[in-house]
């Protein structure tokens, strides 16, 4: 893969998730001309740049409808770059199997669908997975978080500058593995021991919603103002602020569920 291509095509996706709710046009970001900039775009990301974009902006919406109870369907189609309700509908319809509403309000659902998501992705949707009180009482009583949920600490982190490396196959396992392998790899080389290494991951998509291949998963290692970096390691900032930790130490496929539990057992309503 070229190096240069990527880095150019990661600024592209950046510019995608910071514009979802405009109309977007790319081939100006990316310096490539347009026909180039397609084929690129394919090879690397796996999807055409439409379809991409269509999934984000479907994705985000998802997210609204099941976390963001107060915006309207029709606001959440606005912000999410959609011209109309209808429009919303349909598509969301069309990828999911089901309408906002359905999703909304999961309980009035009787009968399972397939949507694009199903036959392009070759993911499962059901509506009542995306809801944490739900996961917590059906999923998450195969393990026991009863103490670990409420050990949710609130601290305070200064800014820090750190080396990233995104997985290539999102949250599967092997490819999360393959990521951290090679950064680690990397900070030893710059000089900095497992022992001295700290760690941090970016986890950015809801797997309920996002196929699993698809989620955006990032490892990091925070660096010194003197260490450089290079592609395919990517340069990044963790804000100053403060921030919810929960320790959770089980099997990392489980650790989404202990995630959710922040959502729906601890975070303030």
């Amino acid at each position: 893969m070229n190096k240069a291509y990527k880095v150019r095509i990661d600024r592209v996706l950046k510019y995608i998730e910071a514009h979802l709710a405009n109309k977007i046009s790319l081939a100006e970001v990316s310096h490539f001309s347009v026909f180039h900039f397609h084929r690129i775009f394919i090879g690397i990301v796996g999807e055409t740049v439409n379809d991409y974009i269509a999934r984000r902006r479907l994705e985000k919406a998802v997210n609204l409808l099941i976390f963001k109870t107060e915006l309207s369907i029709t606001q959440i189609a606005l912000d999410s770059g959609f011209s109309s309700s209808a429009n919303f509908s349909k598509a969301v319809r069309l990828h999911f199997g089901f309408s906002p509403s359905e999703i909304r309000n999961p309980d009035k659902v009787k009968d399972s669908k397939i949507g694009k998501i199903s036959s392009k992705y070759g993911k499962d949707f059901n509506p009542s997975d995306l809801y944490p009180t739900r996961i917590t009482h059906e999923v998450m009583n195969t393990i026991n978080l009863k103490d670990t949920t409420m050990n949710v600490e609130v601290r305070e982190f200064d800014k820090r500058r750190v080396c990233t490396l995104a997985s290539a196959g999102g949250y599967e396992a092997e490819a999360i593995y393959k990521a951290w392998d090679k950064l680690i790899d990397w900070a030893v080389g710059n000089g900095i021991t497992p022992e001295e290494q700290k760690r941090f991951a970016f986890a950015f998509d809801n797997p309920t919603v996002t196929p699993v291949d698809k989620c955006r998963y990032s490892t990091s290692i925070v660096i010194g103002d003197d260490i450089q970096v290079n592609s395919p390691f990517t340069l990044s900032e963790i804000p100053k602020g403060k921030y919810a930790v929960l320790y959770y130490k089980g099997h990392p496929e489980e650790a989404i569920k202990a995630q959710l539990s922040i959502y729906s057992d601890w975070l303030p309503a």
